[in-house]
């Protein structure tokens, strides 16, 4: 049916009101519902429930103005990102090789997940080459590798580690410095150890001194490794002479992990549920 002179333009101003500022779709649906009592052919009544719904419209907007969240109840603006779910649901994701870029992020994550709540678990999802490229040349310096696992020994709440692909070299050292007993891998996770790489350049003496620190980072990796696994220094150093890879049943023989993920069943438990993000 044709729209009343008043619900018309009662409909073109409310909808022009709800969409200011990107506002929750249940604002539109309420001036929508306001210019359909103006079309009914009741422009008095409808006229005073468009007013109403008007005037929430603009509280609306003025409460997204000033910065809330939220409004009776019900979230405001855009939907979260992913990024911001995983880490609403305690979530720290490593997909990329251990650059610094990606440690500042994750350390940031942790730190402020220890603020948000210090007893309740991290879960640290692992599909990384470390701190080398997919073609085995350098990415980053092991130091990258070593502030994140002195952040997660650092922090209150447990890290519970879980490799989802890959977890190479340095991301193999983080998979095992996971709290014991919540170190775990699914099923065709593949785990690789061995030694760091290193392209120095230069002066003779300066190749001397970058061949000293690659040692030195080298026996540090050995020695957390080790610890982390059981293992002695000595064994763990044999067999990362050369590249070493581990499916998921042989990193828990070796003591990298503890665990393999092979059904929902075994999940962290409380399960994480992204829909609680979203209240």
């Amino acid at each position: 049916g044709r729209l009343h002179p008043r619900g018309g333009a009662c409909f073109k101003d409310k909808m022009k009101a709800c969409f200011v500022g990107g506002l929750h779709v249940g604002g539109a649906r309420a001036c929508v519902q306001g210019s359909r009592s103006c079309a009914r052919g009741t422009p008095d009544v409808g006229l005073a429930a468009s007013k109403g719904r008007s005037r929430r419209c603009g509280e609306v907007i003025r409460a997204m103005q000033t910065g809330a969240s939220s409004y009776e109840g019900a979230r405001l603006g855009p939907p979260p990102d992913l990024p911001s779910l995983l880490l609403h649901n305690r979530i720290v994701y490593i997909g990329m090789p251990l650059v610094p870029a990606v440690t500042e992020l994750i350390i940031a994550e942790l730190l402020y997940l220890q603020y948000n709540d210090a007893e309740k678990p991290i879960f640290m999802y692992l599909n990384s080459t470390g701190t080398t490229n997919p073609d085995g040349s350098s990415a980053g310096f092991e130091t990258e590798a070593f502030a994140i696992a002195d952040t997660m020994n650092y922090i209150k709440p447990p890290v519970h580690t879980i490799c989802i692909g890959q977890a190479f070299g340095t991301a193999a050292m983080l998979l095992a410095s996971g709290e014991k007993g919540n170190r775990a891998a699914l099923p065709n996770s593949t785990v690789m150890i061995h030694q760091p790489r290193s392209s120095a350049k230069g002066q003779a003496e300066d190749i001397a001194i970058k061949a000293r620190e690659v040692l030195l980072n080298r026996r540090v990796t050995m020695e957390i490794i080790a610890e982390r696994c059981g293992k002695d220094l000595d064994t763990v150093m044999h067999d990362a002479a050369r590249t070493r890879y581990l499916s998921s049943k042989e990193a828990v023989e070796y003591g990298v992990i503890d665990k393999v993920l092979e059904s929902p069943k075994d999940l962290p438990s409380p399960a994480p549920t992204f829909l609680s993000a979203l209240g």
